[in-house]
């Protein structure tokens, strides 16, 4: 019998049905809510009046842009939450620390954990104790130049580099680690977008999206494909109501039917606040299976072809003919697929494929809008040329009302790829940054996330900074990642708050570890050229300034430019970089990316103006950088996105976000517009799919992977939801142990996230070679 978590078939515990818009009402309690608990509400208030603001901070959660950075109240749920954690009250000092070993930390939860507050001093992990100990930051940096350069071959250290960092600070750090020696540089897009930037370039010449925020004012159909803006990207839902209200039309492309995109009432108009009308934002949800946006995509291009001949008018022939290449070879194979077998690998029916696409040849103008839905598979890469394919057939590429449009997760993760954060690095980069600076960097490729893990296991890597995320957890198999981390000689972590990662140490007696604090988005930043401002990308290459206004945390904080610069400096010298008075005057730094990069044209003078300046964009204007000159259709051949099992026992798990998260950071507990509450042990499930395997909703079971049975997470709870049949879901990163580092998209590296095979048993107690799941998500790690 399995464990049941219900009695009498009531719903689990915390789960009950939540009928509400996106937005509104429950939006403000949930902001309300943080402010309260992390004991900022005076100043929490007043500080998210400043977020993404001409003369404020940018928000350091979504990429999401903002309409010229003039709006008086430009944050949305999520947004606040980010800006109130970072800007929370409560502190993770000297006193924490001794009050804590690390072998004592590492049997909380990661929400616990991150709870916690801000790290305020640098520390260093002492063995004796097992505790981590205050370190001065010349010594820390001494330290850890040193380490770095007894290390035999440069390529034996990693650098991490989360996208909420600054152009700045991610300029400086990708010119201090190829002066150092490596092109590894191991980035959250490696886990997210890097799709996106392999497979665009070889369709249109570019790895980023083409539209603008204006584009959305002039589009009249959105084909939204795998993501969830509700929840990732909520400042998105404000322009899909304008573009609502002005008469486009929306479909949407997901497994799930998010709230997000069904309904939405905008906290910003009173109107409906007062009202509590709301607007009803996709037209009709096309649930797809997991894993099958492709086949859908093949489906629609092939009746699109079909009305064509028909002498419907559905292609851009003109278009076609003068600015693509490949079509031929996109129609035979769009044309040779039977539609049984697209209706099987879509989970769509041919009527539907076909009546979406009668819409878009009907649309003037585009914009496919798409998420890590279709970027986390084995073929994300191929996933991202298909969206391109569908856009040029109709030539909807450099003209207004549409274009591609990746939504990005990090507020930076693009602009840190722009200014060289990069494992591949293009010749003219490397030739560029030699003319600059006067030294040969290296030209050998690097090493993306999985390769960094892998290189680690192995015991080629010795040395692993980070500059900023969690690594540990945010990886595929968390148990390699964990591996690694212990058999290195140095780790180092710039950091604002306490997580899993940092208490991983190198298991050799002479092993060193380091937390090295930072200045928060929020937090003003005077150097000694004064206060200082630094500059991010937002995901449509609108490039603006950032200066926060809040007293930091400590006065032991520094900022990630100057501790980038402190480590540098220590390891590779001064003589071909003045490292001080860049970190005295990010001017200055500005100044080189402009040298190295000229689409930076102005950059000092340009970001003075509201709302930045746009960076150039060949494939906006149809120029296409591809060796050719052209755009490319380029065909997927056959039908499957992921592995697929014929066995009627397997389904396939994607993994999401909860309302309350950002990434790995848990704010708290809900999945409101799921219908979650208080807990994250949850497995979703199709009714009928747990009537067949023998469960009852309630029932606690274990996720076995059908590919390794060695991977397996434990006590989860089944809850009915609207999935396609042999699709389920359940929160990251708590199912990250199922992902094996080999089950990855080969073009980009980027794990397959979001279908994994999974058999499910009923629970048992548990291993401590595995991971269990608690109300609060992760409690158990292996050791």
């Amino acid at each position: 019998m399995s464990e049941k978590d219900n009695r009498g078939g009531r719903p689990p515990e915390g789960v009950r049905p939540y009928d509400g818009p996106a937005g509104g009402w429950g939006a403000l309690r949930s902001v309300a809510k943080s402010l309260k608990k992390e004991q900022r509400i005076a100043e929490g208030a007043a500080t998210l009046l400043k977020t993404n603001q001409p003369d404020g901070f940018d928000c350091p959660g979504c990429a999401w842009p903002d309409p010229k950075h003039t709006s008086s109240f430009e944050f949305c749920e999520n947004g606040a939450k980010a800006v109130v954690w970072e800007a929370t009250a409560k502190r993770v000092g000297p006193e924490f620390f001794a009050a804590h070993t690390v072998s004592q930390l590492w049997a909380k939860s990661d929400h616990w954990l991150e709870a916690q507050g801000r790290v305020t001093h640098p520390m260093r992990y002492d063995r004796a104790s097992d505790r981590y100990l205050p370190v001065a930051w010349g010594e820390a940096f001494a330290a850890i130049g040193a380490r770095l350069a007894t290390l035999p071959d440069p390529n034996m250290a990693e650098f991490y580099a989360s996208g909420r960092t600054s152009n700045e600070a991610a300029f400086l750090y990708q010119l201090f680690v190829r002066m150092f020696g490596t092109n590894n540089f191991p980035d959250c897009s490696n886990l997210c977008h890097e799709p996106t930037s392999v497979g665009l370039p070889q369709s249109i010449g570019v790895g980023k999206g083409t539209v603008s925020l204006e584009d959305f004012e002039h589009t009249d159909l959105i084909l939204s494909i795998g993501h969830n803006p509700g929840t990732n990207h909520p400042r998105m839902l404000g322009t899909l109501r304008d573009a609502v209200k002005r008469g486009a039309t929306i479909l949407v492309f997901n497994p799930m039917k998010e709230r997000g995109l069904e309904k939405f009432q905008s906290p910003q108009h009173i109107s409906e606040m007062a009202t509590g009308q709301s607007t009803d934002l996709a037209q009709t949800f096309y649930q797809v299976k997991i894993g099958g946006d492709a086949a859908a995509i093949k489906g629609i291009i092939k009746a699109l072809i079909a009305l064509d001949e028909a002498g419907e008018d559905a292609l851009d022939h003109a278009f076609i003919e003068d600015h693509t290449e490949g079509f031929e070879a996109l129609a035979a194979d769009a044309q040779a697929a039977p539609w049984e077998e697209i209706e099987t690998a879509s989970g769509l029916t041919r009527e539907a494929m076909e009546e979406v696409a009668a819409i878009y040849a009907k649309a003037k103008a585009t914009i496919i809008c798409y998420g890590m839905g279709v970027t986390q598979h084995r073929s994300g890469s191929k996933n991202v040329q298909q969206i391109a394919n569908l856009l040029l057939l109709e030539g909807n590429m450099g003209r207004p009302g549409a274009g591609i449009c990746p939504l990005r997760g990090h507020s930076n993760v693009q602009g840190d790829r722009t200014v060289g954060i990069n494992e591949k690095p293009p010749e003219d980069l490397l030739d560029s940054m030699e003319q600059v600076f006067g030294f040969k960097p290296p030209r050998e490729h690097g090493h993306s996330v999985v390769d960094s893990i892998e290189a680690m296991v192995d015991g080629r890597a010795k040395a692993a900074i980070c500059l900023g995320g969690n690594l540990a957890i945010a990886s595929p198999s968390p148990r390699d990642c964990i591996e690694g981390f212990r058999k290195l000689d140095l780790a180092v972590h710039i950091t604002t708050k306490l997580n899993r990662s940092h208490l991983l140490i190198g298991q050799d007696e002479g092993a060193e570890s380091f937390l090295l604090p930072c200045l928060g988005r929020t937090e003003k930043d005077v150097q000694v050229g004064g206060e200082q401002s630094v500059t991010v990308e937002d995901s449509m290459s609108m490039v603006h300034a950032s200066k926060g206004f809040l007293e930091p945390a400590s006065p032991h904080l520094k900022s990630e430019p100057a501790i980038v610069a402190g480590i540098a400096k220590a390891t590779v010298g001064d003589d071909l970089v003045d490292w001080d008075a860049m970190v005295a005057d990010y001017s200055l730094i500005r100044e080189k990316i402009e040298a190295v990069f000229p689409i930076f044209e102005d950059f000092n003078r340009r970001i003075q103006d509201p709302g930045g300046f746009l960076l150039p964009n060949p494939a906006a204007s149809r120029v296409w950088n591809t060796p050719s000159g052209k755009a490319q259709f380029l065909p997927f051949p056959g039908l499957e996105e992921d592995v697929v099992l014929d066995d009627p026992e397997v389904l396939k798990l994607t993994t999401v976000r909860s309302h309350d998260q950002y990434n790995t950071t848990i704010y708290g507990l809900d999945d409101r517009y799921r219908g979650i509450f208080g807990r994250r042990d949850i497995l979703f499930m199709n009714a009928k799919d747990i009537k067949r395997l023998g469960f009852a909703e309630g029932d606690r079971v274990d996720l076995v992977n059908a590919m390794d049975e060695a991977r397996t997470v434990y006590a989860l709870t089944i809850v009915a939801y609207d999935l396609p049949k042999g699709c389920c879901a359940s929160y990251y990163p708590e199912t990250q142990p199922l992902i094996a580092l080999n089950h990855r998209d080969e073009a980009s590296r980027t794990p397959s996230f979001k279908a994994i095979p999974i058999r499910l048993q009923p629970a048992s107690n548990g291993s401590p070679q595995h991971v269990s799941v608690g109300r609060d998500g992760l409690v158990g790690m292996p050791d």
